[in-house]
């Protein structure tokens, strides 16, 4: 058991009969009033975010999770499929537990939230930026600078990143996997 002190980004808990991951908190202590903590609350088994309101010192039920390292293998029509990094167990997830999926490369490591007593994976966790190559891209016209203008481009998963007019095909450059934003060039 915790209380709303405890929170913190990433907290897992059980509410309405769900698990949910706390992706937002904010303490707030009005005028008048008891002192409140709103939250945005993650449901991990359909990805759906809600605005919930707890009483400030109100008790929830923790879920123990624990954050697993796992190597990307490849993806077919049965969903994705993972190496555990120390034992070298195969798991096979759904689309729908990949956040991010189509920036996604073979070979990367990724984090899959186990929950620990039940040993059920809940969700892949991205990195917050990877780095892709950019496989085409569309030439920039020269001097068509005005109000920093972005073309698009497809990188190598598949997915089409939105990425400013100096960016040419074969660059590797680093996107936001949260935003899906384009937000450096990386050097070779």
């Amino acid at each position: 058991m915790s209380t709303t002190a405890d929170f913190r980004n990433g907290l897992c808990i059980e509410y309405n009969h769900g698990l949910y991951i706390i992706t937002d908190f904010q303490h707030v202590k009005p005028g008048k009033g008891p002192a409140f903590v709103r939250t945005k609350l993650k449901n991990l088994k359909t990805g759906k975010v809600l605005d919930n309101t707890f009483t400030s010192g109100v008790s929830v039920v923790t879920a123990r999770v624990e954050r697993r390292k796992f190597q990307f293998l490849y993806s077919d029509d049965i969903g994705y499929h993972f190496m555990n990094s120390e034992n070298f167990e195969q798991i096979n997830l759904p689309q729908e537990m990949v956040t991010a999926y189509d920036l996604l490369k073979e070979g990367q490591v990724v984090d899959i939230l186990i929950h620990a007593e039940e040993e059920i994976p809940l969700i892949v966790d991205m990195p917050l930026y990877v780095e892709l190559r950019v496989e085409y891209t569309e030439p920039g016209l020269k001097g068509d600078t005005a109000n920093s203008p972005m073309k698009p481009a497809e990188v190598e998963t598949g997915a089409t990143i939105k990425v400013p007019l100096f960016i040419e095909t074969d660059e590797l450059i680093k996107v936001n996997t949260n935003t899906y934003e384009y937000d450096s060039r990386v050097k070779e």
